[in-house]
């Protein structure tokens, strides 16, 4: 399977050297789920700089998270939102984490802004309040880490929510696939961040989070994640038919 990876933003260059870039996290948590090796094969698009290749180029995509809000005047924001439609007709599924969920949500009939209790980090867990056939192993609740302040505040018509949490209660959806048209899958949270990476991420933003933010979102690193369920949740998901 040809999964093309949507980089909506770069991982600033002194985490890089330690953490990797986006694309580098998805290829690391897609290919440790179980049974992904060999089955795989990656291409990475910097949609910032315009680079979109044909819908039909990969079997699925993967948009990442952004430092941007998808709200922002920027050109290439509307082309990534214009091609994932195209990709969802051409009956490509598509994966949308936080930046990626939220423009998902705003560009097809629902709304992201600045969330009002400001900004969220450290480990956050949501409800799964509908089960869909691509969640298996099944699962009660989902852990992820977090770090974003915009929220998706009204969903797309078409969309079925499946995770809702206390800090984010739209913290991911599925818009089915029908009548030959994709899928997408949408998350809030990081299933590709790492503790140590989401620590370092943390301790640039101390001004902006606030000591007591931080604080908190650090003493959360300690609790377990839905990494490897999250992975096995993705995979299933792109390779499902129809």
């Amino acid at each position: 399977m040809r999964v093309g990876i949507l980089r909506a933003d770069a991982v600033k260059p002194e985490l890089a050297r330690h953490h990797g870039d986006y694309p580098d996290m998805f290829r690391t948590l897609l290919r440790a789920a179980p049974g992904a090796a060999g089955r795989l094969v990656f291409e990475d698009y910097d949609v910032c700089r315009g680079e979109l290749p044909p819908p039909e180029a990969c079997d699925g995509y993967l948009i990442t998270g952004s430092r941007h809000s998808v709200y922002d005047d920027l050109p290439w924001i509307g082309a990534l939102a214009g091609f994932t439609g195209d990709a969802m007709a051409a009956g490509r599924r598509v994966v949308g984490i936080c930046f990626g969920h939220q423009l998902i949500a705003h560009f097809f009939g629902g709304e992201t802004r600045r969330a009002e209790r400001g900004w969220c980090v450290g480990v956050h867990g949501a409800r799964i309040v509908e089960r869909r056939p691509w969640m298996a192993p099944p699962a009660d609740e989902l852990r992820l880490l977090a770090s974003h302040q915009d929220q998706v505040v009204r969903l797309p018509p078409a969309a079925v929510p499946f995770a809702a949490g206390d800090t984010c209660p739209h913290a991911g959806f599925e818009l089915p696939a029908s009548r030959g048209r994709g899928a997408a899958l949408t998350l809030q949270g990081h299933p590709e961040f790492t503790p140590a990476y989401a620590r370092a991420l943390m301790d640039t933003r101390v001004d902006v989070l606030g000591a007591e933010v931080h604080r908190a979102g650090v003493a959360s690193l300690a609790e377990p994640t839905s990494q490897e369920l999250v992975a096995a949740w993705l995979i299933r998901f792109l390779e499902s038919e129809g």
